[in-house]
């Protein structure tokens, strides 16, 4: 039977005295402040698994104080087990009893269970905290974007459509696994797909490329033949074991949503290779896994394949918000929503806010004034004067060296945090992903803030 929390401890669980421990110490008094915060985890917790009628599972607050080790720690699932098992420490901040090792396959899906919305009121629990021990009150923000990748390989025609013949040539052969046999036939093209996808990665001549491409692209639409052709057959596949036939419609929707994508792919490398059309990015396929991703441009010479995330920080580096959004969007469009967020979140704007040159505009700075901030400093000035954005040259310095300050916490957010590629598949893994690193990070700060005023 699943528990919201833990029954009380016994006097050998405690935390031993290291820099660590002192640090897993603090960000539990942050998580026992608010104890509220666990109604949701075990929601989730419920819905996500069948009721228990053995022996009794993680309970909510075990889950989530796991899901904070594994960010703070930056750990595997495999990694996070081995310390479960054999650190004091991690063992007694997790609030694991004695003979409790939970397994890595455990940990997985009870931490990817945790929905987007439980990882918010964690983040808001978190900022109460920091309120109300006066350590940040949101007085003066600093505002910035960065793309947060997914985990997908380097995205270009060949690979996809090697990846299109690869992946649908699998789950065919996986279907003639089957007893009995469903009848389609199909044939392996893997080998010369691979060939084909060497020649044109080293081709020097443009003429040797297409020519690959061509024959790519022929053995891309033989696949999709197979396919369309086994497709009704595992649709209509009868036996009295209904386990089989399941695994039949399972395999007929996977390669149903394949073929819609190989499709897509096909049809963007005619377009590009052999008709010489510059294909939107918008309108790209870049994985067949992780189609959510988006192509970002921040350079000719610098594109990135996932998510672009604004963040909202403070004067003592905690993250206040957080926002993702699909697509690539400016971030010109995205200030108005960053400045009423905060507005929510305190209940008042801030006093204070530097953001980014990509923010700047003479409609966001009027915005910014008739919301009430006194100071609004945009890295780059775009048109704007100085006396327009704030009152003096000195405070428009002072708030241009503050909002570097945000760099720094991005920087320690990718190297320490994981927030540099995401490893969680779909869009919803993406955001519940984002999310358990900025909560993990702003425990961390609110532990090491605490330990330095003691």
């Amino acid at each position: 039977m699943r528990k919201k929390w833990n029954e009380q401890l016994s006097i050998w669980h405690y935390l031993p005295k290291n820099r660590i421990s002192g640090e897993l110490a603090v960000i539990s008094e942050v998580l026992e402040a608010h104890p509220e915060i666990l109604d949701g985890v075990y929601q989730d917790l419920s819905r996500a698994h069948r009721v228990d009628t053995g022996r009794d599972g993680m309970t909510a607050e075990q889950v989530l104080r796991c899901a904070v080790l594994k960010q703070y720690r930056s750990l595997t699932y495999e990694e996070l087990e081995f310390h479960l098992q054999d650190f004091q420490s991690f063992r007694a901040f997790s609030k694991l009893k004695m003979g409790q090792h939970p397994s890595a396959s455990t940990l997985q899906e009870n931490i990817k269970a945790l929905s987007v919305e439980s990882w918010m009121a964690v983040h808001e629990a978190t900022l109460r905290y920091g309120e109300s021990q006066g350590m940040e009150k949101g007085r003066k923000a600093r505002m910035d974007s960065t793309v947060v990748e997914t985990n997908i390989h380097l995205p270009t025609d060949s690979t996809l459509l090697q990846d299109g013949i690869r992946i649908i040539t699998r789950w065919l052969a996986e279907g003639q696994e089957l007893f009995p046999r469903p009848e389609y036939v199909f044939a392996d093209h893997n080998r010369r797909a691979k060939k084909r996808c060497l020649e044109i990665q080293h081709a020097k001549k443009e003429a040797i490329r297409e020519k690959a491409y061509k024959d790519l692209l022929g053995l891309a639409s033989r696949v999709r033949g197979y396919a369309l052709a086994a497709i009704p057959v595992l649709y209509g596949y009868v036996n009295e074991d209904r386990a089989e036939c399941l695994r039949a419609q399972a395999l007929a929707k996977k390669l149903e949503e394949a073929v819609g994508i190989l499709t897509r792919v096909i049809g963007q490398t005619e377009r590009r290779v052999l008709q010489g059309e510059a294909v939107p990015a918008g309108e790209k396929v870049v994985s067949f896994f992780e189609e959510h991703t988006d192509i970002i441009v921040k350079s000719p010479r610098e594109t990135h394949y996932g998510h672009k995330v604004f963040l909202t920080g403070g004067r003592t580096g905690l993250i206040l918000d957080c926002v993702m959004e699909r697509g690539n969007p400016s971030d010109t469009s995205l200030f108005p929503v960053l400045i009423e967020r905060q507005e929510q979140c305190y209940d008042r704007p801030p006093r204070q806010v530097s953001a980014d040159g990509g923010f700047a505009s003479q409609e966001n700075l009027r915005e910014a004034k008739r919301r009430g901030i006194k100071d609004v400093a945009f890295a780059k000035r775009k048109g704007l004067s100085v006396l327009e954005m704030v009152k003096s040259g000195w405070v428009y310095k002072q708030l241009k060296n503050f909002r570097a300050g945000i760099e720094a916490n991005i920087s320690r957010l990718k190297r320490s945090f994981g927030f540099s590629r995401c490893d969680w598949t779909g869009w919803l893994g993406f955001q519940q992903y984002v999310w358990s690193a900025l909560v993990s990070y702003n425990l961390l700060v609110l532990a090491r803030l605490k330990m330095a005023l003691a």
